[in-house]
């Protein structure tokens, strides 16, 4: 849908309070759901040793040491695609293993939209940073249910932890600054730069042109350090013993020292729009091999 910018004023962006309200409802119930798959989480690991007991006859004791996957993430913070993440994972025993991985995602803020402007650009009104965050962790694995050596369907509980590494990169547009007459007639040589989003600066809508590559703010680039902590199910599949397969869901908290800017508005104060706690649901499809 193309939107004419013409007819709009900044106050589009203005957070509505029924968007507040929203925003906080959602909050609750994602934070209510994400409390009742951690219950259910516990509850799993704990009924473990009955579980295995009852799958024992159709169980083999794990004939490999260790295993390495790489996947694709999806979450609740993300876009269509969250990010990337590799794993690598060590075999303790018949039930335990422990592992270390590091994950790359992008964070988005919840009322980020895009906008098309009257060049044909696309725009994501309001946001002046990109945030892409890097999660190095550790953490431990058990088998809740084992699937048969060459088939059937492998559950396992695991919980990580480890430091967060926001990274905060501008969000620049391209905006023209040529002084024109109300026919849209250049009074003055054509000035058109490409800068971060200002809220203060970039006033007038019609003058947005378009969003500026990726990587145009990589050189001011600012990093925040953060923690965070996952709970989670995976189920692996596979016909092959060699070969992993399968899907990981689960919940993430993460908090950072200070509050991170994503969106800004001349309306209303950076600490309404910004943040230091991003909880989420995430999946995780991913491949991967043993040895």
């Amino acid at each position: 849908m193309v939107v004419n910018l013409r007819t709009l004023g900044w106050a589009v962006f203005q957070p509505a309070p029924t968007l507040v309200s929203f925003s906080t409802l959602a909050f609750s119930q994602a934070v209510r759901k994400l409390s009742i798959f951690g219950l259910f989480l516990v509850s799993g690991l704990a009924a473990a040793p009955s579980a295995q007991a009852q799958s024992a006859s159709g169980s083999d004791s794990p004939t490999f040491g260790k295993e390495f996957t790489y996947g694709v993430n999806f979450n609740t913070q993300g876009g269509l695609i969250g990010g990337v993440s590799v794993r690598s994972t060590r075999v303790l025993n018949e039930q335990w293993s422990r592992f270390w991985g590091v994950e790359g995602v992008e964070v988005k803020h919840p009322k980020e939209q895009h906008f098309v402007t009257n060049s044909g650009g696309s725009v994501v009104m309001g946001k002046t940073n990109y945030l892409f965050v890097l999660r190095p962790s550790v953490g431990l694995q058990r088998v809740i249910f084992r699937k048969a050596p060459d088939s059937g369907v492998q559950v396992n509980g695991l919980v990580g932890a480890g430091p967060s590494i926001g990274l905060l990169m501008p969000y620049y547009i391209t905006y023209d600054y040529t002084l024109r007459d109300s026919g849209g007639h250049a009074l003055s040589p054509e000035d058109i730069r490409s800068e971060q989003y200002n809220p203060d600066t970039h006033t007038k809508l019609e003058k947005v042109l378009d969003r500026s590559p990726v990587f145009s703010g990589i050189s001011e680039t600012k990093p925040n350090i953060g923690a965070h902590l996952r709970g989670a199910l995976s189920f692996e599949y596979g016909r092959y013993r060699e070969a992993v397969a399968g899907v990981e869901t689960g919940f993430l908290f993460e908090a950072y020292t200070k509050r991170l800017t994503i969106l800004r508005d001349r309306l209303e104060p950076d600490s309404r729009l910004s943040t230091n706690f991003f909880p989420s649901v995430y999946l995780t499809i991913y491949l991967g091999h043993r040895n």
